[in-house]
């Protein structure tokens, strides 16, 4: 690439690269009198610069005492959890990002985060996250603690006006769908459905359209830009949306077992557990807490 192509590789301005250069930030070669930069070794570089950014959020976090990092998949009521935290044990902090479930997973593997929230399906044998271990979370003596089992399906209009029924209608040419991003469990159990009934991509109108959470979903089905969506029961009752059940799945908090004993931890089960909580939550509907804070699996080699 050029100064003008990697300027927009980069989303800066042209200048901005030339004073990365005068300051050798960037790399680069010079050929013919003219600045060219390979794009692998670009990208590899936006990668590198990524992880070092992180580690370093991952430093910081741990001058505040009690904070505790978390990434992973989204959910309503994660946010009121936070609060009632806050207002309990106020010397806790969890910081958490929408990054979608594998890449909370991955995150977790690697250090930068403490905690992954993640609902992966693995269609084979029916188990949420156990069966990604192996893959996602190989150097770590993993714990896996279900938060609670929720309802997913289809978000729609008031009164379902289109007749939204299945995955089958989502091809339906009036039908607009709003995604999840790549990675999430949403995501993945929307691709393992329509791979089973052999429905392409291609033929869903929106497919390609991206939210990071099921907030978003809804949002974008009120203000009329799509009509439907995959999102939680308890979104709909929040918006006043419509709803069609599809499955219960299990969200899961997965984590280091020197993390699990940190009393920040403990202190997040607690008021998962605690009758206030479980009241507050109670008139969304949607949710089981009958595995509430059960470890479902721990690493013991």
């Amino acid at each position: 690439m050029n100064t003008k192509e990697v300027a927009k590789h980069l989303g800066i301005h042209e200048k901005h690269v030339y004073a990365l250069i005068k300051a050798k930030r960037i790399p680069c070669t010079r050929v013919t009198g003219k600045w060219v930069f390979p794009r692998r070794i670009i990208d590899e570089w936006i990668e590198n610069n990524a992880r070092s950014g992180m580690a370093e959020a991952r430093k910081k976090s741990k001058r505040i005492e009690g904070a505790l990092l978390a990434a992973g998949s989204n959910d309503p009521i994660l946010d009121i959890l936070k609060t009632y935290i806050r207002r309990t044990y106020p010397e806790f902090y969890i910081f958490s990002a929408n990054t979608g479930s594998t890449d909370g997973l991955k995150a977790l593997n690697q250090g930068y985060t403490d905690i992954a929230w993640s609902h992966l399906l693995d269609p084979k044998s029916g188990q949420y996250n156990i069966p990604f271990l192996s893959t996602f979370l190989p150097n770590l003596k993993t714990v896996v603690v279900n938060l609670f089992n929720r309802d997913l399906g289809f978000l729609v209009a008031p009164g379902n006006p289109l007749k939204i029924r299945g995955f089958k209608d989502l091809t339906k040419p009036k039908v607009r769908f709003i995604n999840r991003q790549k990675g999430s469990g949403t995501r993945v159990l929307l691709d393992h459905h329509l791979k089973q009934l052999k429905i392409s991509a291609s033929s869903i109108k929106g497919y390609e359209n991206e939210v990071y959470t099921h907030f978003e979903i809804g949002l974008s089905i009120l203000a009329k830009e799509a009509d439907v969506g995959l999102a939680t029961g308890s979104v709909s009752k929040l918006l006043g949306l419509s709803f069609i059940p599809l499955t219960q799945e299990s969200f899961d908090m997965l984590l280091d077992q020197s993390t699990f004993f940190e009393r920040g931890v403990q202190a997040f089960i607690e008021i998962l557990n605690s009758r206030d909580f479980r009241n507050r939550v109670e008139n969304l509907g949607s949710y089981d807490f009958k595995d509430s804070g059960k470890i479902l699996y721990s690493k013991t080699v």
